[in-house]
């Protein structure tokens, strides 16, 4: 999956079948506060997300960044991928 960090429109960016798919930040400190996801209207595949999510956090590690899930959507990948965990800033727990 290619993911381009498009810190102008402050959003990490994919396509899938020539659609943007996006995940819009902000950064505060050594911290990216992931803020909203943006998908083309009728799309459904949670697998595509997951992988798009997993390769953000890949991001984050490499940059040494903590993670702040705003969305629910975004809380409840953490809940589910435990091992990503180590990337909340103390004091948010899920």
């Amino acid at each position: 999956m290619e993911i381009k960090d498009n810190t102008f429109s402050r959003q990490f960016e994919t396509f899938v079948d020539s659609k943007l798919i996006s995940v819009e930040y902000s950064f505060q400190e050594k911290k990216i506060f992931l803020t909203r996801i943006n998908v083309p209207d009728g799309f459904v595949d949670e697998d595509f997300l997951n992988d798009f999510l997993k390769n953000i956090m890949a991001i984050a590690y490499e940059r040494k960044l903590k993670v702040v899930p705003i969305l629910p959507k975004i809380a409840l990948f953490f809940r589910k991928n435990t091992i990503y965990r180590d990337l909340l800033p103390p004091g948010i727990k899920i």
